[in-house]
């Protein structure tokens, strides 16, 4: 596995509520397998906001409010030709009748690592979160991007303020540590414009709704006194392939 250095995120609304499966079928067992041949993609991950995460959310601004599912790729260098194929991939793929056209991207682009951590219980180190199994995740996007000096470098646990909050995040049982990136403008000249914003992903090994509440009010406790509410803060949970059946039946 590569260094990783930017996530690639997609926050995905399902335009048709009839299409869920056949969506979750064409990403998981065609779209997704498409991209690790691809130098420079180390992993990926999908989660889907059940309607239940959806009621557990903390905020819910209109931006994000439709979307279900958030989809995370991790890359590495040579980052400028793995950006370039991963486009040009997308464009064959629908070329060749292999893009679901039942989807809606409400925020997606590359942003820059630029902190991570991990809960002491969990032994492994901060780089080796993302790889470890887990049962959802807890996500927060804000307004506002600041990529310090070096990040992409050696990202390493969060300072300041955002440091004293990440502790605490990472002392409720059931988060296993913290990755953090923001949008980065030395990718827009690749196309890539997501806007300004900061991305906190809590990667959970408890189930999502079991922690959601107490990660909930520590994030409107800190946007309050902030004055600062996010776009989105919630949980989703993980996906288990041919399982696709959140949205089936009035859950």
């Amino acid at each position: 596995m590569g260094k990783v250095l930017i996530g690639f995120f997609s926050f995905t609304e399902v335009t048709d509520p009839g299409e869920h499966r056949s969506y979750n079928e064409w990403h998981q067992l065609d779209h997704m397998p498409e991209q690790y041949p691809i130098p420079g993609v180390v992993f990926g991950q999908r989660w889907v906001s059940t309607p239940a995460c959806v009621r557990a959310r903390a905020y819910d601004g209109p931006a994000l409010a439709p979307i279900h599912y958030m989809t995370l790729y991790l890359m590495g260098e040579p980052l400028d030709a793995t950006l370039e194929e991963f486009r040009a991939l997308g464009g064959r793929l629908r070329a060749a009748g292999r893009f679901h056209e039942h989807r809606r991207s409400r925020l997606s682009g590359p942003f820059t690592v630029t902190a991570m951590s991990a809960a002491p219980r969990v032994h492994v180190s901060a780089e080796a979160v993302p790889y470890r199994p887990n049962r959802g995740v807890y996500v927060v996007v804000r307004d506002g991007a600041t990529t310090p000096e070096g990040a992409a470098d050696a990202p390493g646990a969060p300072d300041g303020e955002d440091g004293m909050f990440a502790r605490e995040l990472l002392e409720v049982d059931g988060v296993a540590g913290i990755w953090t990136f923001s949008a980065d403008g030395r990718f827009e000249g690749l196309g890539w414009r997501p806007g300004a914003k900061t991305i906190t992903v809590c990667y959970l090994d408890a189930e999502p709704l079991s922690v959601a509440s107490e990660l909930s009010a520590m994030v409107r406790a800190r946007s309050e006194s902030e004055h600062d509410p996010p776009l989105l803060a919630g949980p989703l949970e993980t996906i288990t392939p041919w399982r696709w059946d959140w949205f089936e039946g009035g859950n």
